[in-house]
């Protein structure tokens, strides 16, 4: 997978750069190489936005923002908590999926039993 080209900042597949693809929130993900991002800091800014490289291959996709209208959700979490929302990234960096997010569990409601004891 890889991000688009279109600027949409949106992940696609890597064969088809027009084929969004949905990734889940927990999904743990491996990169090619280190990821790039752009530092977005206040101070960073007033210079032109610096590219950050971190040293990690390895993040788990997030939704942050959540509840927040127009503000980016998207985003990866770094081994050392750092999180980065996806619109940072730069375009053409491949990643893998390593591991799906484990499947949320619903509680079965349990129906009472009454249990009968006969005594020998």
């Amino acid at each position: 997978m890889e991000k688009t080209l279109s600027g949409e900042n949106a992940v696609s597949s890597v064969t088809d750069a027009t084929m969004a693809v949905c990734v889940l929130p927990g999904t743990e993900l491996a990169f090619a190489s280190e990821v790039r991002y752009a530092d977005w800091r206040f101070g960073s800014l007033m210079r032109g936005a610096a590219q950050v490289k971190t040293p990690h291959k390895t993040a788990i996709f997030r939704e942050i923002n959540k509840g927040q209208p127009g503000i980016h959700c998207d985003a990866l979490e770094f081994p050392d908590g750092n999180v980065v929302l996806l619109t940072r990234l730069y375009e053409g960096q491949e990643a893998t999926v390593l591991q799906l997010p484990a499947e949320t569990r619903v509680p079965i409601e349990v129906t009472k039993q009454e249990v009968g004891l006969i005594a020998v």
